[in-house]
């Protein structure tokens, strides 16, 4: 499994997740997945239809159980986390899963995007 995690802002539009997605992608595999937080699930889900992607909430829980290489300012004073988009990605990957690189920045800056490869994948060139 390849996730594709995002962390966004209220009202954020497809464009700006497409963005995000955009650089985080540049020379990764695929994405074979979507997540994000459980509360964020329904703003994501337009992006997740035009890709054909299932998309997975990721529980409070499973996100602060996740150790984020980004310490935003912002994700840490309204998640406890210091990044929803590396966190998702993660926490949806499961045991053993990581990052592929840190998360990216649309160009809004309204989403963030981070990528992460499940344990039984990391054998395979990517």
């Amino acid at each position: 499994m390849i996730v594709a995690g995002f962390g966004f802002r209220v009202g954020v539009s497809l464009s700006s997740l497409r963005g995000a997605l955009a650089l985080a992608q540049h020379g990764r595999p695929p994405v074979t997945h979507l997540a994000t937080a459980q509360d964020k699930l329904t703003a994501l889900v337009p992006l997740a239809e035009a890709l054909g992607l299932p998309l997975a909430g990721v529980v409070p829980e499973a996100l602060l159980a996740v150790s984020t290489p980004t310490r935003s300012i912002v994700s840490l004073a309204a998640r406890d986390v210091g990044s929803v988009a590396e966190a998702s990605a993660l926490a949806a990957a499961g045991a053993g899963g990581r990052l592929l690189g840190p998360r990216h920045v649309s160009p809004d800056r309204m989403a963030t995007c981070a990528i992460a490869i499940s344990a039984h994948l990391q054998g395979t060139p990517t």
